[in-house]
């Protein structure tokens, strides 16, 4: 315990030091260094040719949300003569991203487009925080209640928020569902809920994240087992940026920690991704990583730890009374999840953050759905940041995606 506490001592001292060099160097952040002007919009669908639309959606606590539509391909879909009523794909990005996630690559191999040019309106959605979704009615992003928020949220507000606006103006039909990385856990966290299952035509889960347990990333580890962003949060830092100067210097510490090689951050994070290119590298670091608060950082490592599926734990027995009435926080059950909701998960088994085992785990809570209306890709040789960055990603997982989708039209 002694040993623990001193361990804890230096990284608060530590955290302590690079806050304050940080305000004294003025170091600028992410909202100040990046203009915003642009919109994903401009910045990535326009200059191939796609009519694209920029919404906005405000969710019942406030916060001001970015969205993207992309109504039409360069190919028009005809039924008899007549225009086919498009049906309605929404897509939503994981942790330290945005929209910009299916649109990483070439038009004839991003998810966003190919969807597109499949016949399908498809919306593509930012949370709260990152780079085009950082307004409220109220708050700024400069004070730390604008921070105070996890995945929880994201489930709560966030998502049934896209959900409503995206089913009101596509004429109140039935959604496709994708999502990567977080944007699973969402889904799943609000599937076994019930609240949007009504609205959801199917769910294609990419790099599905519920169970934690098995994540072989050593940054991620370390960053759960040493307790680094509760310390980050004790200190009163509520955005977490991964291209600030506090975060980076926080980053070298624990590769430094785990031997990992700080150089390749994206394989010590992700796993060894064996199908990117150069091209959509360069567009990814031009645009990524985005900020996330420090709460659902600490969410996220509460999951490594305990290998459960819970709510936001708040430490102590009193606040988790007063925020759930019990003293534990409640467990989002995957076993609730509708069996007639059909599902298709892709997961690689190089995926370091989606790890297999975890999956497998997964995949046994929704075993009557594999019976029924469930479809599961397997690709040995991927990790995460394949699935969206590939160059053969259409060919091994999206051309599937696109055939699950067509059963369920």
């Amino acid at each position: 315990m002694a040993n623990y506490l001193t361990f804890m001592l230096a990284w608060l001292l530590f955290f302590a030091l690079t806050f304050f060099v940080a305000i004294w160097s003025s170091t600028p952040t992410l909202a100040q260094t990046q203009s915003t002007s642009a919109g994903i919009c401009k910045s990535r669908v326009e200059i191939y040719g796609y009519k694209c639309e920029e919404h906005t959606v405000t969710t019942k606590d406030g916060y001001i949300l970015s969205l993207q539509r992309i109504p039409n391909g360069h190919h028009s879909v005809t039924m008899k003569g007549k225009k086919k009523k498009k049906i309605p794909v929404l897509l939503q990005h994981g942790i330290f991203m945005d929209g910009i996630t299916f649109l990483l690559n070439s038009p004839e191999n991003s998810l966003g487009y190919i969807l597109a040019d499949g016949g399908y309106d498809v919306w593509i959605a930012n949370s709260r925080g990152t780079k085009f979704s950082r307004r409220h009615t109220v708050l700024s992003v400069n004070q730390s209640e604008y921070w105070d928020w996890s995945w929880d949220e994201l489930v709560a507000y966030d998502l049934p928020a896209f959900y409503y606006y995206v089913y009101e103006h596509s004429g109140q039909q039935k959604i496709h569902y994708v999502g990567h990385s977080l944007g699973t856990l969402l889904a799943l966290a609000s599937f076994s809920e019930m609240p949007l299952i009504g609205m959801t035509r199917s769910a294609a889960l990419i790099c599905p994240i519920a169970y934690l347990n098995g994540v072989r990333s050593p940054i991620a580890r370390i960053a759960a087992d040493s307790f680094l962003a509760d310390a980050y949060y004790w200190l009163g830092l509520n955005e977490f940026n991964p291209t600030s100067e506090l975060v980076k210097r926080f980053l070298k510490i624990i590769c430094k920690q785990s031997g990992s090689d700080c150089y390749d951050l994206v394989t010590d994070f992700t796993g060894n991704n064996c199908c990117l290119n150069k091209s959509s590298i360069n567009v990814f670091l031009e645009h990524e990583p985005q900020p996330t608060s420090a709460k659902n950082v600490i969410h996220m490592c509460q999951m490594l730890r305990t290998g459960t599926i819970r709510k936001f734990d708040y430490g102590d027995a009193s606040t988790n009374i007063k925020h759930y009435g019990n003293p534990h926080p409640p467990v989002y059950d995957m076993k609730a999840i509708p069996k007639d909701l059909p599902l298709f998960l892709s997961y690689g088994g190089r995926d370091w953050l989606s790890d297999v085992e975890d999956v497998k785990r997964l995949l046994a809570d929704l075993k009557p759905h594999r019976k029924m209306k469930a479809r599961v890709n397997y690709q040995a040789c991927y990790a995460h940041g394949d699935f969206v960055m590939g160059i053969n990603a259409r060919q091994l997982v999206y051309n599937p995606l696109l055939s699950f989708l067509k059963l369920h039209i």
